[in-house]
């Protein structure tokens, strides 16, 4: 059984519980798995990343076998923004969505799910089909300033790799939620004075496991998310606090994606 995610975020949780740790979010037009049902809540799988945990069950729509066959197959649109107003226009009402929302099968900013339609701007969502470095850049930098959450995915909370996972998401290129998975994917560059915009730094902590990522801007700035969305220096070492000028993070690898 397969079902989507029609809110703008769902939390996704350890455990059928509201009080167990937040694993990650789900966001707007995610398609997920169910994997278990219980009174109150679903084990789900989301269909994006693959990432398990538990829902309430009231915030995910079910969907027909042959709406899910329709939004599986179709061209896919992702909010690009961190906060993109949307019109419910089946029932008169207004909601927002967060960046790396999945808008399936869009036309003129108007898709369906279900018996729903939904309409959005164009013009405030720029649909910008560029994959650069850049780009990346340019779309995390929307980001700066917001608060870290732990699980977090949206402008009002977002973690680290929250952070990287949503911006490459903007631009249709689909990466794992953990900083652990992420190292996976890309290119080693093995210099900084090779790093361009885009690439990703990834840290380790003292075990040699790898705990947080960010978003190099240069070869010496990186933006990332600890306490906040920020930018701050990095050199062969670490990131250093532009707070203090400690080393708050030890650097273990810089992956090339573009």
């Amino acid at each position: 059984m397969i079902g989507i995610v029609t809110t703008p975020l769902v939390p996704l949780r350890e455990s059928d519980n509201e009080r167990s740790e937040l694993y990650s979010q789900l966001l707007f037009g995610e398609r997920v798995e169910i994997l278990e049902t219980r009174e109150r809540w679903l084990l789900v799988r989301n269909i994006y990343d693959s990432y398990e945990g538990w829902v309430d069950r009231k915030m995910i729509q079910i969907l027909h076998p042959s709406e899910d066959k329709r939004i599986a197959e179709a061209s896919r649109y992702f909010v690009q923004v961190p906060l993109l107003i949307c019109d419910k226009t089946t029932c008169n009402e207004k909601m927002f969505l967060p960046g790396g929302g999945l808008l399936p099968d869009m036309i003129d900013g108007k898709f369906t799910i279900e018996n729903e339609t939904y309409q959005i701007h164009v013009s405030e969502n720029s649909l910008n089909n560029e994959i650069s470095g850049q780009r990346i850049v340019n779309l995390a930098m929307q980001y700066l300033n917001a608060p870290y959450l732990w699980g977090g995915k949206s402008v009002f909370g977002i973690d680290c790799s929250g952070l990287v996972q949503v911006v490459f998401a903007m631009v249709g290129i689909p990466l794992l939620r953990d900083a652990s998975q992420q190292v996976d994917s890309g290119k080693v560059i093995d210099f900084l004075n090779e790093v361009k915009a885009g690439d990703l730094a990834f840290f380790e902590n003292v075990d040699g496991k790898i705990i947080h990522v960010g978003i190099m801007l240069n070869s010496n700035q990186i933006i990332h998310s600890s306490g906040w969305v920020k930018i701050e220096t990095i050199d062969s070492q670490g990131i250093i606090s532009s707070k203090t000028g400690d080393y708050t993070h030890n650097l273990r690898v810089v992956k090339r994606i573009i």
